[in-house]
């Protein structure tokens, strides 16, 4: 598939994308590489082959789920205007 200068123009209003005459030339020969190169990847025949998630199979490496810090809900909630239960307590904003 080649792109015209017309349907570049056209392609730029649509994308309102302002182009000069002589950028569109430009353009055009950089739409039609990027056309020819996808019709180059239709070309190859992936019959068999399984969809890729990634193209390198790796696995995340997680840390171990530990608690590392101290517990200091009591200090936070020592310094809160109201607390209860170990629950923040706060005005009602709904009624």
């Amino acid at each position: 598939m080649s792109l015209s200068l017309d349907d570049v123009s056209r392609i730029a209003r649509l994308a309102r994308i302002e182009i000069s005459p002589a950028e569109t030339e430009q353009t055009r020969m950089q739409l039609n590489g990027i056309l020819a190169f996808v019709e180059q990847l239709q070309a190859v025949n992936t019959e068999g082959i399984a969809p890729m998630a990634h193209a390198v199979d790796v696995v995340q490496r997680l840390r171990r789920d530990a608690v590392t810090e101290a517990d200091r809900r009591d200090a936070f909630q020592a310094i809160a205007p109201e607390a209860e239960a170990g629950l923040y307590l706060v005005p009602k904003v709904i009624e």
